[in-house]
């Protein structure tokens, strides 16, 4: 059986895991919330001000947001185009 190469990518996509860490008040953090939303791109949120959030934000080695990990990769900040080609690799 052939996937067409959009359902290929699109089903590749779907298994890449997406976390947004983000604390509450935060423009930057909103954007990127939006844009996977209006682009349906699943994600767990981890707010870095909760003790949990906290300690995996630390993990990563990271002091601001927005940060978002893409499968096993780190983006501090958000870019679209630098966000396309992590997620879509």
């Amino acid at each position: 059986m052939t996937i067409p190469l959009n359902n290929a990518v699109m089903l590749r996509n779907k298994m890449k895991k997406v976390v947004l860490y983000t604390m509450n008040n935060c423009p930057h953090c909103d954007t990127v919330k939006k844009y996977f939303e209006q682009h349906k791109i699943t994600y767990r949120l981890c707010n870095v001000k909760t003790p949990a959030g906290q300690k995996e934000f630390r993990r990563a080695n990271f002091r601001s947001v927005p940060v978002i990990k893409i499968g096993n990769e780190y983006l501090q900040g958000f870019k679209v185009s630098e966000f396309s080609k992590l997620y879509n690799e």
